[in-house]
């Protein structure tokens, strides 16, 4: 499907988007909430800026819209970030930023205090700086792949979990990171200030630049021998969604995951490769391959479901060096 095409389902999906929210992963919904977020008047999603205060409060909507409470009082998890500089500069921004964290409770009366944790930052590089893989560029760094693609999986994903909370044994936390760019700074301070206890956590799922896919419909996943069953139950869910994942023993990587595996807590982290626009201004809503992934949420989707729902515990396992 071409690219205007896209945009203009993109639009009529906008404008019925309002009257309902819809129980199963779509593509027009995926490229809506893309498009949305890798505009450029998102400017970049750069934390502290009046950008990054409209992506929170679009994230907040939609989970309202689709019925998922927040965890507690409020959505919103505030921090600050010690914004990234280039070297030799000693001025050293700190600004004010959130995680944004919903809550899916499970209907066991036991495993419902055990949690899957799905996350995805929504920030992004801004107008570029020393991030950039052209720092001398300035222009908006529009991140529609890191991580507009992510944010969009974990809103569809979440939808589709209200939907179906019902069959739900285990609970699920949903967490938007802020600050990732600036060195996982979401994460980290979610992992030491931590709503629920870090032992309930029993998986942390965490999808980051999962829009492009590639002919071979590759998935890519680290961590999934941390948790018993890992490795077996991701290859077999393959043939059942008709994409071929790249299933990694550990090789955890260096997104949101990586925070919560430090702590000891078991972690999938799920992307689907590099690209020469990664970290550029050409990381556009034209390049995202939609249909791949519509593959990548159903996928995660099964995934989840299949961990949430296991009779047997769930265990982290530590990788031996």
């Amino acid at each position: 499907m071409s690219v205007k095409k896209y945009l203009l389902t993109t639009l009529c999906s906008v404008i019925s988007y309002g009257a309902f929210a819809q129980s199963d992963i779509t593509e027009n919904e995926i490229a809506a909430h893309i498009s949305f977020l890798a505009s450029k008047k998102m400017a970049g999603r750069f934390p502290g800026t009046r950008e990054n205060k409209k992506t929170v409060d679009y994230l907040i909507k939609n989970f309202r819209r689709a019925g998922i409470k927040p965890f507690g009082s409020s959505y919103i998890q505030e921090f600050s970030a010690k914004i990234r500089v280039k070297k030799g500069v000693t001025d050293t921004p700190i600004v004010k930023t959130q995680n944004v964290i919903a809550f899916i409770e499970g209907n066991d009366p036991a495993l419902k205090q055990e949690y899957i944790v799905l996350g995805a930052h929504y920030d992004h590089l801004g107008m570029g700086g020393p991030s950039s893989k052209k720092p001398d560029t300035v222009g908006v760094h529009l991140g529609a792949d890191d991580n507009a693609s992510g944010t969009a999986a974990l809103l569809e994903i979440a939808e589709k979990l209200q939907a179906n909370k019902k069959d739900l044994k285990r609970s699920v936390l949903l967490i938007a990171f802020g600050a990732e760019e600036q060195g996982l700074l979401g994460s980290k301070y979610f992992v030491e200030h931590p709503v629920i206890p870090l032992s309930t956590i029993k998986l942390m799922m965490n999808m980051d630049m999962v829009g492009r896919m590639n002919g071979e419909k590759n998935l890519y996943m680290g961590g999934a021998a941390s948790f018993n069953g890992g490795m077996e139950l991701m290859n077999s869910l393959g043939p059942q969604i008709g994409i071929k994942p790249i299933v990694i023993a550990y090789d955890v990587g260096g997104s949101d995951h990586v925070s919560f595996f430090k702590k000891n807590i078991s972690v999938l982290g799920f992307h689907t490769g590099g690209h020469p626009q990664y970290h550029t201004p050409e990381d556009d809503f034209a390049h995202i391959n939609v249909p791949g992934e519509k593959l990548v949420c159903d996928y995660i989707y099964k995934a989840i479901f299949s961990v949430a729902n296991r009779e047997g515990a769930v265990s982290f396992i530590p990788e031996k060096k």
